[in-house]
């Protein structure tokens, strides 16, 4: 917005109908499709390459808090931490 000397404001508006790749052309920008398209390739195959490698135990290591221990017991140890919290707070409301 600019202040010309009598006050007033003035307010222009320009409107370009064009389509992204005319835009990148005119402000001379580099086409990179080809390169996001060989990166998106190379991204799908090494996903799939760790998704095989992972078997359900190691995913489940990984997705369990550090401070909880792997395997049976660790779910058994977070079901008994679940139902304490749970029974805890039916006292709580039994209290109120």
């Amino acid at each position: 917005m600019f202040v010309t000397k009598g006050g007033a404001d003035m307010k222009i508006n320009i409107d370009i109908d064009c389509t992204p790749n005319e835009a990148r052309t005119f402000l001379g920008l580099p086409d990179v499709k080809p390169l996001q398209e060989a990166m998106l390739v190379e991204l799908e195959e090494r996903m799939r390459a760790n998704l095989q490698a992972m078997d359900s135990e190691t995913m489940f290591k990984t997705w369990m808090p550090a401070g909880v221990p792997s395997g049976v017991q660790g779910l058994e140890q977070m079901q008994r931490m679940f139902w304490a919290n749970l029974a805890g707070k039916d006292d709580d409301e039994k209290k109120d």
